[in-house]
This record gives structure tokens, C-alpha cells and sequence, in this order.
């Protein structure tokens, strides 16, 4: 019973960082897709794969910022 209730709550700590990856990667895709590089000189915009990649990298870290810290967690239960 305790490690379902550990694995809910590191679920629930992780989830925003989990969606704005994805919603990250998402958008480095469209930005890929509808703005892109036809050229095929720029870097990020010239392939699907790496504007995903970036996408995905930038949303992690924005989840890792607006997800609160342990600390502050653990301050708000006492």
C-alpha cells in the first residue's frame, strides 16, 4: 500500500513536467511544420526531428520550474 502511494504521489509531483514536454515537443513540431526553413540552412527549423527535440527540451524546462520542489512540499504538510 505505501509504494502505490508513493508512485501516485511522484506521479502527481512529475505530471506537469511530463505534459509541458509533450506539449513542448508538440509545438517544436508545428513550429516545424508551419514556419520551418525551406532552405534547409537553418539549424533547429530544417528538421522535424530536432525541432522536436528542442520543443520537447524547452517545455521540460519550463516543468521543471513551475513544478514545486520537495522542500516546499514538505513545508506545506507540517
Amino acid at each position: 500500500m505505501e509504494q502505490d502511494e508513493k508512485k501516485k504521489k511522484s506521479l502527481k509531483r512529475y505530471l506537469p513536467t511530463l505534459i509541458t514536454t509533450i506539449v513542448g515537443a508538440a509545438g517544436g513540431y508545428l513550429y516545424y511544420l508551419f514556419v520551418g526553413c525551406a532552405s534547409g540552412t537553418c539549424l533547429i527549423t530544417s528538421n522535424p526531428v530536432t525541432s522536436t527535440i528542442y520543443g520537447g527540451i524547452f517545455g521540460l524546462l519550463i516543468g521543471f520550474i513551475i513544478t514545486p520542489s520537495r522542500k516546499k512540499e514538505k513545508k506545506a504538510h507540517e
